[in-house]
């Protein structure tokens, strides 16, 4: 008697799908593999030019945070009612996520299909005896147990229930083989659990790969090259900008150290001009102080 849970030819279509399932996902792991080694290489391209810009703008930054909170100190002190400094943060370097790794995924269930004539109602309870008998227990916990599971047994043989002594049995750990006289759910249940493993992978993939191509450093890139390709060079451009700001933080650092907080009116309005500058900023990540940039850029 052959069992309805899967046939050979059913087999065969799932397995050719497995197989193309995995290879699909292979590409995709390549793909986000490929891309995220061309979006590391440019982002160390841009860190090589850049990063050495920003760290020294961020130690300005701290020095001139350090000299308006002495200012600030100073007024408050002779009851000049001024606001605090905002701290500065830092310039947030680039960085990206790999691509978490994953458990082998099973292979895809090479078993043959087995059928043959299925057991008595008799014969598995003959079956369910031998392994659950309460004899073969090794403990006092195992013989309570097992003397719950024959009472089951019992029950299930008294009533003509199949599904609940196949149930105990294969529980128990009974060959799918001797209890339903074929081993299809075995191969089916395989052939579940493998496609449930390698979709969710997949899933993975695909998720990591839309985040990592939204990633602000992905749009960047995508911008640079499309500039460079007219001839541009956003990367120095940039540069330049970033020395003009150093330059100017540089002067602003040197008056804030010298300026006599007892020339109350020239403090305040230094504080104030540095409150409104730190409030128009166009942001600290790197992505973000380039954005003026691609802006006024793009459509040259």
């Amino acid at each position: 008697m052959i069992h309805p849970s899967i046939t050979p030819s059913e087999l065969n279509r799932r397995r050719a799908q497995l197989d193309d399932l995995r290879l699909y996902l292979r590409t995709q792991e390549q793909d986000y593999e490929q891309l995220h080694q061309q979006l590391n290489t440019f982002i160390a391209r841009y860190l090589a030019q850049l990063e050495p810009l920003y760290l020294e703008l961020d130690a300005l930054e701290s020095q001139l945070h350090q000299a308006t909170t002495g200012i600030y100190e100073a007024l408050r002190h002779h009851g000049v009612d001024v606001s605090a400094p905002t701290p500065p943060q830092a310039t947030p370097l680039p960085k990206l996520n790999k691509l978490p790794g994953s458990a082998p995924l099973p292979d895809v269930p090479s078993h043959a299909l087995v059928h043959g004539p299925a057991p008595t109602l008799k014969q598995l309870y003959r079956r369910a005896a031998m392994r659950l008998h309460p004899d073969l227990a090794s403990s006092e916990r195992e013989r309570h147990l097992r003397e719950q599971q024959m009472r089951s047994a019992n029950e299930a043989y008294a009533l003509g229930d199949r599904s609940q002594l196949a149930s105990l049995l294969l529980d128990a750990g009974e060959d799918p083989l001797k209890v339903h006289g074929s081993n299809g759910d075995a191969v089916l249940e395989a052939l579940r659990r493998t496609e449930l493993a390698v979709q969710g992978r997949l899933r993975v993939v695909q998720a990591h790969r839309v985040a990592l191509e939204a990633h602000p450093m992905h749009q960047l890139w995508q911008a640079i090259v499309h500039a460079e390709a007219k001839g541009l060079d956003p990367l120095n451009v940039m540069a330049n900008r970033l020395k003009q700001q150093i330059a100017e933080r540089r002067q602003e650092v040197y008056i804030g150290q010298r300026l006599d907080p007892a020339e109350a009116d020239l403090a305040s309005a230094f504080l104030h001009q540095r409150a409104q500058r730190q409030s128009g900023d166009s942001g600290g990540s790197a992505a973000q102080r380039t954005s003026t940039w691609d802006a006024s850029h793009h459509d040259r």
